[in-house]
């Protein structure tokens, strides 16, 4: 039987470090809920950004809000161009979202688009001083992080003329704006025509990134149905472009939207949001199929005359039979994993308020490369990803992660260990605990946590790395290493019923308490006795992040 007292009884002559190490945890262990702040994406993961097309502009912060964190930047539509080539200002920019997006901690880079007007798009590439000049002060005026370059169907007589746009708005803007272009997918590998008008090792040079357009393989016309982003579409475009450009400097674009068709030409390949396809297949009791080819989905449904009516971008939607291609949430996996498979940049998606609301259960999970199912639509899901980008916590399987597993002793030493950066430590002297033989997985994290004094014994020979820390455990290594005493006589008394006066914990739990950095439960307890939740250690450590760099050694 563990003695608790003696798990509480750490030496107040420990190393600095660990003192360092519980100071930065105090500050920010337990919430009443038990749920876990938002985390907004950063550069310990894969880079992530979305544009900004539909929707009023009063929708864009309740549309970033939906990723749950998941986005770098978004990119809105606030740069279009005059006939002559001259930048013209969209009515939808607002201070506001820029500075809403700021607070996120999300940069805000406007995309410049020609609306596929090769004219307007030919006659701004040589304009382009005059443009770019006008575009970095908009930037300046408006607070923004730069600009992204989507002009499209241009010749290709235009390679230059493009590049030279693109130099210059890097010239003309801080060294910390985001410069970066959108490609478009070249499977084929064709030279000549619109796709050929970007020299991809030129403008990669002068640009963050190239955000490569891996969709529109069926198009607006298209009179045979097809998807949009079939999976060797995608992977013969990325290949293609990486014999360009270097990995790091390309971002795979994803679409959140498919086309149908209904035997009308004039609606073959039009555009549909996934998740207006969802509805409609749904409502009209349609059928989907996963096309194991192409990787994508397609549903078919009919509209008889009668049924209730639906419209599309303002247009009511006739009676017949649909077909639709679109995307869901088996295809948008398999083209994340590309992004981890060819060693891409990141991530950018075609367009926010299209996707279903599903998608961002997942989508950052499966971009960084963690497959863990159990924790998609997890409260704790944005810390979870956020320790295991860092390598701080590992899933229990390739697919799982037991967020609501009680988290052992083992464990936690190992993430100790990890934290401070001494994973990579070899000539740790042996553990003296008869319980970790050199056959246990956390032998050698035991035995460096042991080593810096990071970790004691229930015992002077038992460690006990299978069982479960508790909340009162952990008051009392934290009261104890940071020298805290409980209230003085007459103070403010703890008011969980499941701590009386008399218990071995009431004196650590009281002392945190006192000072804020603990709390009890909605129905008034503390469950002193309850172990601590994996989800509960990532949603811990995500929140002492800005702590943890001043702990770690340099180096």
């Amino acid at each position: 039987m563990i003695d608790m007292k003696k798990v509480s009884e750490i030496s107040t002559t420990k190393i600095w470090l660990k003192k360092l190490l519980l100071v930065c945890l105090a500050t920010v262990f337990f919430v009443a809920s038990g749920q876990g702040q938002l985390v907004h994406a950063d550069s310990s993961g894969k880079f992530n950004m979305s544009y900004i097309f539909l929707g009023s502009p009063q929708s864009y912060i309740t549309q970033v809000d939906r990723t749950k964190g998941s986005l770098n930047v978004v990119s809105p539509s606030y740069f279009n161009l005059s006939a002559d080539g001259n930048l013209k200002l969209s009515s939808s920019i607002e201070v506001a979202f820029v500075v809403e997006m700021h607070k996120r901690g999300i940069k805000v880079v406007p995309f410049l688009g020609n609306e596929w007007d090769r004219g307007i798009g030919t006659m701004a590439l040589h304009n382009a001083e005059a443009l770019s000049t006008q575009l970095a002060k908009a930037v300046s005026d408006y607070k923004l992080d730069g600009v992204h370059v989507n002009i499209e169907n241009v010749p290709d007589t235009e390679r230059a003329a493009y590049t030279n746009l693109v130099r210059l708005l890097r010239s003309k803007l801080p060294a910390s704006a985001e410069v970066s272009v959108a490609i478009p997918a070249n499977p084929d590998k064709v030279t000549t025509g619109w796709t050929s008008a970007y020299d991809l090792p030129a403008l990669a040079a002068v640009s963050d990134y190239l955000l490569l357009m891996a969709y529109d393989e069926s198009y607006p016309g298209d009179p045979t149905p097809g998807p949009v982003a079939s999976l060797p579409f995608v992977k013969a475009s990325i290949e293609y472009a990486l014999t360009q450009i270097p990995a790091a400097k390309l971002v795979l674009g994803i679409p959140f939207y498919g086309r149908y068709w209904n035997g009308q030409a004039s609606s073959n390949g039009a555009g549909i949001s996934n998740q207006s396809a969802e509805q409609l297949i749904a409502k009209y009791s349609g059928t989907i199929r996963y096309d194991a080819g192409a990787q994508s989905p397609v549903g078919t449904f009919t509209i008889h005359p009668g049924d209730a009516s639906t419209s599309l971008s303002g247009q009511k939607l006739p009676a017949g039979s649909y077909t639709v291609w679109y995307e869901n949430e088996q295809s948008i996996k398999a083209k994340l994993s590309l992004v981890q498979a060819y060693g891409l940049k990141g991530s950018g998606s075609w367009s926010l308020n299209q996707e279903t609301p599903d998608t961002w259960s997942y989508y950052s999970l499966w971009l960084d490369g963690f497959r863990f199912a159990d924790v998609q639509s997890h409260w704790a899901e944005p810390s979870v990803l956020a320790v295991a980008s860092r390598g701080w916590m590992l899933g229990t399987a390739p697919d799982r992660f037991a967020p609501d597993a009680a988290l052992t002793r083992a464990e936690a030493a190992a993430i100790l260990v990890r934290v401070l950066g001494f994973a990579g430590e070899t000539g740790a002297a042996p553990v003296s605990f008869t319980d970790v033989p050199p056959s246990h997985w956390a032998w050698h994290d035991i035995a460096v946590a042991q080593q810096h004094g990071l970790i004691q014994g229930i015992s002077d020979v038992h460690f006990a790395p299978d069982a479960p820390m508790t909340r009162e455990q952990l008051c009392a290594l934290l009261s104890r290493a940071l020298g805290l005493t409980s209230p003085a006589a007459g103070g403010a008394k703890l008011s969980y019923p499941d701590v009386p006066a008399g218990s071995w914990s009431y004196g650590p739990i009281a002392a945190l308490s006192a000072r804020g950095l603990v709390d009890g439960f909605a129905d008034g307890t503390f469950g002193p006795g309850a172990a601590i939740t994996r989800a509960q250690m990532a949603a811990l450590l995500t929140r002492a992040v800005p702590l943890v760099a001043s702990v770690r050694p340099a180096g």
